[in-house]
């Protein structure tokens, strides 16, 4: 019997150095029993999804683990299959600041966008 050896898959985000920056931040400030942070897509806002990103005490059985440098991200389950293939990144200028997502799966957004359609 011939075992072969499966190549491990990439994960369904990529997070730039800005964002791993900012999630090694948040796990710095974290509450305690805070085992990283955790992305989901909730349906609210106009276009029907909206990202979110929280602290979480306990993941999912099926969630999705990347491990950064400075803590463990967390995609939610049900979330992934809007997600796969996106670019999380951390923007700061003079006005705001915030996670911005370059999500290939998205077939639109609002006006403001806090939220989009698959």
């Amino acid at each position: 019997m011939t075992t072969t050896m499966r190549k491990p898959r990439p994960a369904a985000v990529l997070l730039t150095p800005n964002a791993e920056a900012r999630v090694a931040k948040l796990m710095s400030e974290a509450p305690e029993g805070a085992i990283g942070v955790k992305l989901s897509t909730p349906r609210r806002g106009c276009s029907g999804l909206a990202y979110s990103v929280d602290y979480i005490n306990e993941a999912g059985p099926l969630d999705e683990k990347i491990e950064t440098p400075g803590g463990l991200f967390f995609i939610d389950s049900a979330s992934v299959l809007y997600l796969i293939g996106s670019t999380m990144d951390w923007v700061e200028d003079d006005f705001t600041a915030g996670f911005v997502f370059a999500n290939p799966n998205a077939k639109g957004t609002c006006g403001c966008g806090e939220s989009f359609t698959v």
